[in-house]
């Protein structure tokens, strides 16, 4: 492809000084056991694991995506792979000038898990070899991006190189280390409450019932030990990230009795990631990750409470690949015709994030009850229509952060806070108290809840629970 140059830096290694901190010093060269590709932005240097860089490339024949977030500068096919392009200047909000569109860009091609991405900096530098012990903590002060996504500092050949962590930033997959412990098949996203399809070994979603299958009294743990309770609590947290607490400790300690009695004394205890699929298959909630079936369409309209405001505003954390958050917006709508509508759809997968105003429907789905809200593309697929598109904001975000939302009128949030860590936990439910107008409903996964002697009413409308201000 003319106006790309491409430098495979598994083959290419002689083209760089790769032992450039130590090759001065002959007694420290057998140290270097860590080799990072170096780049600058906005005139400070910056580093990736060189075993996350794929190759290095020139150009700056992309393809725009409309409806993407501002720092996808669009796709590329490498070699027959679409790949999406992200300029890390602009993730990290550092200024740039206005971009030519013939321009040629530096870009590093990353791969974090099995997915590629094509980032986009100002030059690429050279790979340098260093002494991993060296790499110190972060501190705020050595960059002009979040902390969170810093991986350490290192000083070498008078530069001090920031370590940039490829995986945070992408949010995607488990380490190697992960990988090496039996996991390499799982994906969990703290912030995602959609099961991504594919990547569970076992159905995530009953597409009949609305409610976890969890009926018994929630009662102390009576046909195991403590012990044993304790255990699987601790590998939900190991092996799927699923964290116990006041929100979903009433359906854990239920579903603990019934996975009791059906395995039988000495066989309660999660030995593998399919244990644990098991174990929290009744836990998703009704329709998660797949379309809605006009049954559960129909019981959240008549879930959502009467409303003349002239906007209705909804913040859907944990949008997933955008299923959830169109087809809530398509209920919304025929709720409330008269009103201007805002969904507010975030998600941490940049990938998914950046796909989901692509989304296509199945024909299943467009002669359903989506028929209304959809349309069909030159190409004879079905996407919804450019009303319900408009209605739906998607959004880069990490729920446990901060965010500059409006007062919302709903949340809503299924199966997306247990895969939070605790605090986290605390901290998103105390931005929905800050941000639900005090008409307003949250609405949690099938098998969570605000928790007992809170603040949050709790009241059921036919199969479906929803939380209000008391």
């Amino acid at each position: 492809m003319e106006n790309t140059d491409y430098t495979d830096l598994t083959q290419q290694n002689d083209n760089y000084d790769l032992m450039q901190d130590t090759m001065d010093d002959k007694e420290n060269v057998s140290v270097v056991d860590y080799k990072m590709v170096t780049f600058s932005l906005a005139g400070k240097d910056y580093a990736i694991d060189i075993m996350q860089v794929k190759e290095i490339a020139k150009t700056g024949r992309f393809t725009y995506v409309p409806n993407t977030l501002p720092f996808v500068l669009g796709v590329y096919n490498l070699r027959g792979e679409i790949i999406p392009i992200i300029d890390l200047r602009l993730f990290f909000n550092i200024d740039i000038p206005q971009r030519d569109d013939n321009s040629v860009e530096n870009m590093l091609i990353v791969s974090v898990g099995d997915q590629l991405f094509g980032v986009v900096v100002d030059a690429i530098d050279k790979v340098v070899g260093i002494q991993k012990s060296k790499i110190q903590p972060p501190h705020p002060l050595f960059g002009d991006i979040n902390i969170k996504y810093i991986y350490g500092v290192v000083e070498s050949q008078d530069h001090l190189y920031i370590l940039l962590d490829i995986e945070r930033i992408f949010n995607g997959r488990f380490s190697a280390k992960d990988k090496d412990n039996g996991m390499d098949n799982v994906y969990v996203n703290s912030s995602v409450g959609e099961v991504m399809p594919g990547q569970m070994k076992t159905p995530a979603v009953s597409h009949t019932a609305t409610k976890p299958e969890v009926k018994a009294e929630p009662s102390k743990p009576a046909t195991a030990s403590e012990q044993d309770y304790k255990f699987v609590v601790e590998e939900l947290r190991n092996l799927k990230k699923f964290y116990v607490s006041d929100i979903n400790e009433e359906w854990v300690k239920t579903r603990f009795n019934q996975w009791s009695s059906e395995k039988g004394a000495g066989n309660v205890q999660l030995q593998t990631e399919k244990d644990a699929d098991d174990f929290l298959s009744p836990f998703w909630s009704n329709c998660n990750g797949t379309w809605w079936t006009k049954q559960y369409a129909d019981e959240v309209y008549k879930l959502l409470p009467e409303n003349n405001a002239k906007q209705i505003v909804v913040w859907n954390p944990g949008c997933g690949k955008g299923i959830e958050s169109y087809s809530l917006a398509c209920i919304l709508k025929k709720r409330y015709p008269n009103s201007k509508i805002r969904v507010y759809a975030h998600e941490i997968d940049l990938l998914n994030v950046s796909n989901a105003p692509l989304l296509s429907i199945p024909d299943s789905a467009a002669n359903d009850w989506y028929s209304p809200f959809v349309t069909r593309k030159v190409s004879g697929e079905y996407t919804f229509n450019q009303e319900i598109k408009d209605i739906v904001m998607f959004e880069y975000h990490d729920c446990t952060n901060s965010n500059s939302l409006p007062m919302v009128d709903v949340v809503f949030a299924r199966d997306v806070l247990s895969f939070l860590p605790v605090e986290s936990q605390n901290v998103v439910v105390g931005d929905f108290d800050e941000k639900l107008k005090g008409n307003g409903i949250i609405i949690l996964g099938a098998g969570e809840s605000l928790g007992k002697g809170s603040n949050w009413g709790e009241k059921t409308v036919g199969s479906l629970t929803y939380f209000n201000k008391q």
